[in-house]
């Protein structure tokens, strides 16, 4: 069981990385087209969630928190999946006759971080560790539980 302050530590890290990717898609303006919007969308989703469980970590927010954490690993899978696909269309448009193991790692190596859309993955991940085994849902004052712990 994770003990009170690795469990805070956690959801800081959340939260700072949360704020720190939402940053980086605006510097990189992030925001050309309706797919371009999902990660902000899931960030501010994120966002409000994580400040949600932190001044009410009850069981509500702890599942809300659950779900959001879920959307980010959806989200995360979906970017690595079109920035993915996004660098073959365009490796191939460039060389027509690229294939198998040469395209991957053209594909990887594009002008779109392939795998960057993975940290929104990484954050989930966290988040869900946070939750793991999280004395408000055994039951009890969760801030009390939380001390315990």
């Amino acid at each position: 069981m994770l003990n009170a302050s690795l469990r805070q530590l956690l959801l800081g890290l959340v939260f700072i990385g949360i704020v720190g990717l939402e940053v980086e898609l605006a510097l990189l303006r992030h925001a050309d087209s309706l797919t371009q919007w999902i990660p902000h969308v899931a960030l501010m989703i994120g966002i409000i969630s994580t400040a949600a469980v932190y001044f009410r970590p009850g069981p509500p927010m702890i599942r809300t928190f659950q779900v959001a954490m879920l959307i980010f690993l959806v989200a995360g899978l979906l970017g690595l999946y079109l920035h993915f696909r996004g660098n073959v269309e365009f490796a191939l448009e460039r060389d027509p006759s690229l294939r198998g193991a040469r395209l991957i790692w053209k594909a990887l190596r594009g002008a779109t971080p392939a795998l960057a859309p993975g940290s929104l993955a990484q954050l989930a991940l966290l988040g869900l560790l946070y939750t793991y085994q999280h004395p408000a849902l055994e039951g009890g004052n969760a801030r009390e539980r939380a001390n315990v712990d």
